[in-house]
């Protein structure tokens, strides 16, 4: 019999420690690291009672031809359009799906609608840890799906739902809410620990692989905003969705953040209403329905999410600092990368920034992480500081360099197109590559002030000049 053993690992990162001390040296995390029984394995050199030399060898692994035919049928459509843009058409059969968001913010409600929308063409299963089944057909009753034919469950022993799930007839779909509440028997950790998240992951995964199964799994994130437990679970799914937004706004944003069958960074966006999240099919309109105009300190940024055009208004308040350190706050954008911003503006464009606190806001909820909306955030900051609002009916994008160049971004056509489609007549874009700069007419007749640096860009918000000329 092996005797038993612990060890001491770190909730937060996983790291593995021989004894218990106060910091994690992996993440310095504080009070972190909890003491977990283990089966000790046999000592080096060593070998169990009983076993043969064939029995360790193992049996040999059957290789196949690369150009071999897939059985598997296509994708299923969960019937939402959103979601299938997100998962790159639809799930996959066999697939594990990693669904992480911020507690209420709507994760069980989505899976929910998703799983009612399934259960039209697929057997569907939904377990819930965390939620006796007379709540879980509450919220369906709110949303207007208790009809569905979707077989609940409330369970948290892993071997149970294995049970239930690994057989011809079983499920073709299986939601798990939430992974941090199951636990296998064969270990003494808690469920939520490090060692039971991975255990329960792999058995769930390894079964949704061998039968065909498509498995959705709902993960708790941090106070950082990443997924809880291992990091290695976010590399043993096939895909993994951040489920975002903020308490005030109705907007949520689901964005893809790993897809092995997709592509990345595609969002979908929602509205959550009193019957449910709603998809919206034209996110720019919705971010701009409350966008004021002639007003000092907002410019309309044209973005691109994943494979979607997006506008989206950046507003920034200039304040004088009553305080010896200016402050810098901001919601939606990088933090840092406002620092270096603002550095720039200072010394390349001569704004006096230094003795002023900076606001900057992504209205709508939204979080900007492409480096093409650095023009707009100037221009915001620009229109903030000297009163004068950014001219109406008008778009900016570009990338600004430490030297004060505007850079040129990817798929300015789309993001013309989009700034023409809801009713914007100018633009104010980098320079293409090989012109001297000027005007010109973009996608759907927006008429583009294309610009080479920072050093006048007041002026150009103000109409003085057709482009920013270099400075030596």
């Amino acid at each position: 019999m092996a005797r038993s053993a612990s060890r001491f690992i770190c909730q937060s990162c996983g790291a593995v420690y021989p004894r218990w001390q106060g910091r994690c040296e992996a993440c310095d995390e504080w009070n972190s690291i909890s003491e977990e029984a283990v089966e000790s394995a046999p000592p080096i050199g060593g070998k169990a009672k009983g076993t043969s030399a064939a029995a360790r060898r193992g049996k040999a692994v059957e290789f196949v031809a690369l150009d071999g035919v897939n059985q598997r049928a296509p994708r299923l459509k969960t019937g939402m359009a959103e979601v299938d843009r997100v998962l790159g058409g639809g799930l996959v059969d066999g697939s594990a799906v990693l669904i992480g968001g911020d507690p209420g913010i709507g994760k069980s409600t989505l899976l929910l609608q998703v799983t009612a929308a399934l259960s039209r063409q697929a057997r569907v299963a939904y377990v819930s840890g965390e939620e006796a089944i007379d709540q879980v057909r509450m919220r369906a009753d709110r949303l207007g799906v208790k009809d569905a034919a979707v077989e609940l469950a409330a369970a948290t022993s892993v071997p149970d739902i294995l049970a239930a799930i690994d057989r011809p007839d079983g499920p073709k779909v299986v939601v798990i809410d939430s992974i941090q509440t199951m636990y296998v028997d064969l270990l003494d950790s808690a469920p939520g620990t490090v060692s039971q998240v991975r255990a329960a992951a792999q058995e769930l995964i390894r079964v949704a692989k061998r039968r065909g199964v498509a498995m959705l799994l709902v993960g708790h994130v941090t106070k950082e905003g990443a997924i809880a437990g291992p990091r290695v679970l976010e590399h043993m799914v096939d895909t993994v969705l951040y489920f975002e937004g903020e308490r005030g706004h109705p907007f949520r944003i689901l964005r893809g953040v790993k897809n092995r069958f997709g592509p990345t960074d595609e969002i979908g966006v929602f509205d959550m209403t009193e019957q449910g999240l709603q998809e919206v099919k034209n996110p720019s309109a919705l971010f701009l329905a409350d966008r004021q105009e002639d007003v000092a300190g907002a410019a309309v940024f044209a973005g691109i999410e994943g494979s979607r055009p997006m506008l989206v208004e950046i507003q920034a308040l200039v304040a004088p600092s009553a305080y010896g350190t200016p402050r810098r706050a901001v919601v939606g954008w990088d933090s840092n990368r406002l620092a270096m911003l603002l550095a720039v503006l200072e010394s390349r464009a001569g704004l006096d920034l230094a003795g002023r606190d900076v606001y900057l806001n992504v209205a709508g909820g939204l979080r900007i992480s492409e480096p093409a909306a650095d023009l707009a955030v100037a221009a915001a900051i620009a229109s903030a500081l000297t009163g004068e609002p950014v001219p109406g009916e008008t778009v900016v994008f570009g990338e600004i360099g430490l030297s004060g160049e505007v850079r040129t971004v990817g798929r300015s056509d789309a993001r013309l197109k989009e700034a023409a489609k809801l009713g914007f007549k100018r633009a104010i874009a980098p320079r293409r590559a090989g012109e001297k700069g000027g005007g010109r007419t973009g996608g759907g007749g927006v008429r583009v002030s294309e610009v080479a640096d920072v050093g006048r860009l007041a002026a150009v918000l103000a109409g003085d000049g057709p482009a920013l000329s270099r400075t030596a």
